[in-house]
């Protein structure tokens, strides 16, 4: 895992980085207040509505702006790649594209591979002036491949944004309507965000995390753990309660049909 320093630099972006996925959680939380009924809601019913409307705020808001900066923001190179002695990369972590070639910057794609095929520009947030790019070059600090236009993790952000989003959204619907199906697509989606963590960070494990930064608690604890966990923890706690009640659902099912039967051979 890479280390460059130690030391924990809490400015304002960092702040406000902070601040915004608190105060998408509580957009959720006053979303569940505001549609819930507070008496006739079970608590995980609540709790599910809570996660998906976060889960749902944070697809769009957030994940969508990364895709974003990564379609739409670029630096433009001041030489065709083949003028240079290093091959183009979707995008990489650095500053110019001349310092990035004096100072050794690592490139984060195979030779020869170019984001959307443009050998002459560097995609990602890290070349962008807007709020949002700014966000996530702070969460790169930690994990070097969220300022760029990393290939592996647009891919499943494409996915993540375009289905995610709109399927949790769908699951908050359903709880509302009291639906009891909720927990079918609540299932669904949870195996979706538990594959996708997976293939997010399985290539950095399996190249010795060459784009990861754990050298601080906030870089280590609080970027990479704390808000990648989540997407752990919860979606197996809704894989859990899910198991449960679509099994009691069948039971009640089978004893109904049970039940059923032996009224018509009565009859």
């Amino acid at each position: 895992m890479a280390s460059t320093d130690s030391g924990i630099i809490i400015d304002s972006t960092t702040i406000l980085s902070l601040l915004s996925t608190l105060a998408i959680l509580t957009t959720a939380y006053l979303l569940s207040v505001r549609l819930l009924s507070a008496v006739n809601t079970p608590p995980q019913i609540r709790i599910l509505f809570i996660w998906h409307a976060f889960d749902a705020l944070i697809h769009t808001l957030l994940e969508g702006s990364f895709l974003y900066n990564c379609f739409f923001t670029y630096l433009a190179l001041p030489a065709p790649l083949e003028d240079v002695s290093i091959s183009h990369p979707a995008s990489w972590h650095g500053r110019a594209w001349n310092d990035a070639i004096a100072t050794g910057h690592k490139l984060l794609t195979p030779p020869g591979v170019y984001f959307l095929g443009r050998s002459d520009r560097l995609y990602g947030s890290f070349y962008g002036i807007n709020p949002m790019s700014a966000l996530w070059r702070e969460y790169a600090k930690a994990d070097a491949r969220w300022g760029g236009a990393d290939l592996t993790v647009v891919s499943l952000e494409l996915l993540t944004v375009g289905i995610g989003a709109p399927l949790a959204a769908y699951i908050c619907y359903l709880c509302v309507k009291g639906d009891q199906r909720v927990w079918i697509w609540a299932g669904w989606l949870a195996v979706g965000e538990l594959y996708g963590g997976f293939m997010t960070f399985a290539p950095e494990w399996l190249s010795g995390n060459t784009n990861l930064d754990g050298s601080n608690f906030m870089f280590m604890w609080v970027y990479l753990f704390f808000f990648n966990m989540l997407w752990v923890f919860i979606p197996f706690w809704i894989l859990y309660e899910a198991y449960g009640t679509l099994g009691r659902a069948m039971i009640t099912r089978k004893s109904q049909t049970l039940v059923d039967e032996k009224g018509k051979r009565k009859d």
